[in-house]
């Protein structure tokens, strides 16, 4: 297992950021490696994002040091989302099948996590976002079909887009954990737009399903002192709850948000006008 620890960044400190302190902070690059999990421990709510990709052997989620107990849900819940190929995941000893685009919530105190791909050839890739919790829920496997859907955007602003709320006070319980995922319609670029920030919780986009020369330029920063990163394929974005979250592609793409903070309301949000926007 690998494991980066992130510090908190103050907007005024973000304000003078060249592009490459910006991704240092806030970009992650490498989440998916074969054998291997690769976490990123952030001091942003204290999320825990990361990917496990299974391939000649079972991968066990342990607790390493930032986490500070015996086993890594000793006081969290966690978010599995799988973008690659069938695959299991083992919450002490009971076996969930996580076909693409399936989604498995794990509650607080659940001791043994291991991940395994069905095909080595074709390798699951679980995405992972943990937050801290106070209470145990029950786990559930959440496939598309069942998730919230929503159909927002238009054509003519190039935003068409479904959005599938998995992990939401609609569909299973959690302490404070919101996971989902959005799809842009072919012809459609824009995520997000107008954008908002919401100060009571922070979020994480992991951009996926681009080809290989596709690039997203991901919008953040204070509305009136924006930057951009530009984004490839399986990399994810941190945003605090002072920044603007949002993207253009150069095609359509998918992402999955997930967020952590004081509630689980999903229009808990501060929209900022376009004439704000600097």
């Amino acid at each position: 297992m690998k494991i980066e620890v992130r510090q908190v960044c103050h907007p005024d400190a973000v304000r003078n950021f060249d592009t490459d302190e910006l991704r240092r902070h806030f970009l992650m690059e490498n989440m998916f490696e074969a054998d291997e999990i690769t976490l990123t421990y952030s001091h942003i709510d204290r999320l825990i994002i990361g990917g496990a990709v299974p391939l000649s052997k079972p991968l066990p989620l342990t607790a390493p040091t930032p986490v500070g107990q015996e086993f890594f849900l000793a006081q969290r819940e966690l978010g599995i989302f799988n973008i690659g190929g069938a695959g299991r995941v083992s919450l002490d000893g009971t076996v969930h099948e996580l076909a693409a685009r399936d989604c498995l919530y794990v509650g607080k105190g659940v001791v043994n996590v291991i991940f395994e791909s069905v095909d080595a050839a074709n390798p699951a890739k679980f995405y992972l976002l943990s937050t801290p919790a106070h209470a145990s829920h029950p786990n559930v496997l959440i496939k598309p079909e069942q998730a919230n859907k929503l159909i927002l955007g238009d054509q003519l602003t190039a935003n068409k887009r479904t959005l599938y709320q998995y992990i939401h006070p609609d569909i299973c319980e959690s302490c404070q954990l919101v996971m989902g995922m959005t799809q842009l319609e072919p012809g459609n670029m824009w995520n997000t737009m107008p954008c908002h920030t919401h100060d009571r919780r922070s979020e994480a986009y992991l951009y996926f399903d681009l080809a290989t020369d596709t690039r997203i330029f991901h919008m953040m920063g204070e509305p009136t002192q924006t930057r951009h990163m530009i984004v490839a394929n399986e990399q994810a974005i941190l945003s605090p709850g002072w920044s603007i979250h949002s993207g253009v592609g150069t095609a359509n793409y998918a992402f999955i948000w997930a967020m952590g903070g004081d509630n689980k309301s999903f229009t808990d949000m501060d929209h900022v006008p376009m004439s704000v926007l600097r």
